[in-house]
């Protein structure tokens, strides 16, 4: 079916003797929405990451306190009208840099996924499309990345990166993501190769990458959508795991895997330095995974919310 809504016009019946109507057929990406829409959980992971995106950005403009404000008169306050979800031992107010800290790891999250997938589309279509040397080099290049302990790894280059901004953390953490999509991929481009489309482009001269991008890559948008939002959950507990020992988000900025760590060494005597962004992490990735689910089903033929 088109991606794009198509028009069929026919003879219409009594009533409207000499004039047609105009019968629309929906396209695949809005079938898909109201498949996903009809699912309660998809609405609910949907509502609830819009909810937490908008506090997010929208709480440290509403806070009574900046990120980089310290109250030194109340250390480890409980919450309070004063501070919503109290202070941490060094003044700051835990509502407004737990704020800031899921901010830091929703845009750290959607990054790496985007990043991944991308690295993961290039890698596989060029694989399987050319085959050869040039599989055989991509492959080899993909299967050492699968073997490489990604944490170690991380782990060893970080007093090189330590004090740099985020974005390379981001760009690091997204080399040891693309792999599995990238053999997926490959084997994928391998079968869509063989088509008539793209063996027509391929007899009229067009370039190997036009055919790679124009024909080959959207015709797999199904898997790689699905790949990249499943991703944001991931990334956000790679990082969320990184940073609790130290190989993260460095101050002074924060995510929520930073402030978790900090948390969980006062967890017990000063709860609500821990619990509050432990709560909010478990919520998002829930919601992330609801939303993935929910596309993965309504992208998948055989699904049954799909034939609902």
């Amino acid at each position: 079916m088109s991606m794009s809504t198509e028009r069929v016009a026919g003879e219409t019946g009594a009533g409207h003797e000499g004039g047609t109507d105009e019968v629309r057929i929906p396209g695949r990406w809005s079938t898909v929405l109201r498949t996903m829409l009809r699912q309660r959980r998809v609405v609910v992971g949907i509502v609830v990451l819009l909810l937490l995106t908008a506090a997010a950005w929208i709480g440290p403009a509403i806070s009574p306190w900046t990120f980089e404000e310290r109250d030194y008169a109340n250390f480890l306050q409980p919450p309070s009208p004063e501070h919503w979800l109290g202070t941490d031992n060094t003044g700051r107010d835990v509502f407004t840099i737990t704020m800031v800290g899921l901010q830091k790891s929703i845009i750290i999250g959607l990054l790496v996924a985007v990043i991944s997938t991308l690295v993961a589309a290039v890698v596989g279509s060029f694989a399987g499309y050319f085959l050869g040397v040039t599989d055989k080099a991509l492959m080899w290049i993909t299967d050492l990345a699968l073997v490489l302990p990604s944490f170690l790894i991380l782990a060893i280059l970080f007093p090189w990166i330590r004090g740099s901004n985020w974005l390379l953390f981001v760009l690091l953490l997204a080399a040891f993501m693309w792999m599995i999509t990238a053999k997926m991929v490959r084997g994928m481009t391998i079968s869509l190769k063989e088509r008539e489309y793209v063996l027509a482009a391929r007899y009229m001269g067009v370039p190997a990458w036009k055919i790679i991008f124009r024909h080959i890559l959207p015709n797999m948008s199904s898997l790689l959508i699905v790949d990249a939002t499943m991703n944001v959950s991931s990334a956000i507990i790679a990082e969320t795991s990184l940073s609790y020992f130290g190989f993260g988000v460095q101050p002074p900025d924060v995510s929520l895997g930073s402030l978790i760590a900090i948390g969980a060494r006062q967890a017990i005597t000063h709860p609500w330095t821990f619990v509050f962004c432990t709560g909010l992490l478990v919520v998002l990735v829930l919601a992330v995974n609801l939303i993935g689910d929910g596309l993965r089903d309504a992208l998948d033929p055989q699904s049954k919310s799909r034939r609902a």
